[in-house]
C-alpha cells in the first residue's frame, strides 16, 4: 500500500492511494494535484550515510568506507513532494542526490542482519541535497553541507514493506529538466539495509518513525535556480523538486 501524509481542506491528513486519486483517512476522495504534500512520515531521528555506493566516492575522490558513516539530519532539513529547495546564493556546487529512505516500524536494539527487515515499516525516496562549497574537514564535514533548511526533499510515498519485494535490488534515477542524469541500484551499496540496521541497533536503539537514507550512487551533478529535479525508485515513485533561489526566501 502507499501512503502520505497531505494538507486540504485546512487540516493534515494521512491519506492511501486508490487507483491514483487519494482517499483521506476521514473517507473522502480526492485528486492528487488538490492538496500539498508533506512528508510522509513524521520523523524521529534521521540517519544519513555518506559514500555508501563505492562509485559514488570514487566520483568524490574518496575512499570508500570501512564501516558505515553516519551523520545525523535535523526536521528542519525535509520538505514534501512538489516542494521547493533553496540554493544559496554563494553556493556554486550543489548537488542532488537520489535514495532509498528506510523508516523503522517498531523498536530495534541489538538487532542481528536475518531479523532486521522485520523491523522496517516501508520505504520512501529522498532527495538529499549536498552543497559542497560548505565541506570543511573531516571533523565537521557535513552540518552545513546536508542540513540546511528544505535541504532534504522526502516522498511523496510510503510503501508498506512486504510490497517491495527485494529492496536491494531497485534501480534508482534523477532527472534535472526532463534529463536523466544519475542512475544507479541499491544493489550496489556498500552496506545493505540490514548491516546498516544491525550497526546503528547495536549501540542506540531506533524508534518508529526513524528514517536511514541509504546514500546515493554515481552521477551527481550541479543544480541551479529554476531547475526542476524528479528523484525515482523503481516500485516507489518519483519526487519531484524545484530549485529555488535566495531571493524566494528573502532571509
Amino acid at each position: 500500500m502507499k501512503r502520505a501524509r497531505v494538507a486540504v481542506f485546512g487540516a493534515i491528513h494521512d491519506a492511501v492511494e486508490v487507483n491514483g486519486k487519494l482517499q483521506l483517512n476521514d473517507g473522502r476522495i480526492v485528486e492528487q494535484e488538490h492538496v500539498v504534500w508533506l512528508p510522509p512520515v513524521e520523523p524521529q531521528t534521521v540517519f544519513t550515510l555518506g559514500l555508501n555506493y563505492a562509485d559514488h566516492a570514487k566520483e568524490l575522490t574518496f575512499q570508500a568506507p570501512e564501516e558505515p558513516l553516519v551523520f545525523l539530519k535535523g526536521p528542519n532539513t525535509l520538505v514534501g513532494h512538489l516542494g521547493q529547495t533553496k540554493k544559496p546564493s554563494d553556493a556554486t556546487h550543489m548537488h542532488y542526490e537520489c535514495e532509498l529512505a528506510v523508516v523503522i516500524g517498531k523498536y530495534a536494539k541489538k538487532v542481528k542482519k536475518e531479523n532486521a527487515y522485520d523491523y522496517v515499516a516501508g520505504y520512501t525516496i529522498a532527495n538529499d541535497y549536498a552543497i559542497r562549497d560548505y565541506l570543511e574537514n573531516y571533523y565537521r564535514p557535513n552540518l552545513r553541507v546536508k542540513n540546511r533548511d528544505t535541504g532534504t526533499p522526502i516522498g511523496p510515498w510510503l510503501v508498506d514493506r512486504d510490497d517491495i519485494k527485494d529492496p536491494m535490488n531497485l534501480s534508482l534515477r534523477t532527472y534535472v529538466n526532463g534529463e536523466l542524469k544519475q542512475q544507479g541500484n541499491t544493489k550496489d551499496m556498500i552496506f545493505d539495509i540490514p548491516s546498516l540496521i544491525e550497526y546503528l541497533s547495536s549501540f542506540m536503539t531506533l524508534y518508529p518513525g526513524d528514517v536511514i537514507l541509504t546514500g546515493t550512487p554515481e552521477g551527481v551533478t550541479k543544480v541551479n535556480a529554476g531547475d526542476e529535479v524528479i528523484s525515482e525508485i523503481e516500485g516507489i515513485g518519483r519526487l519531484l523538486n524545484t530549485i529555488v533561489s535566495d531571493d524566494c526566501f528573502q532571509r
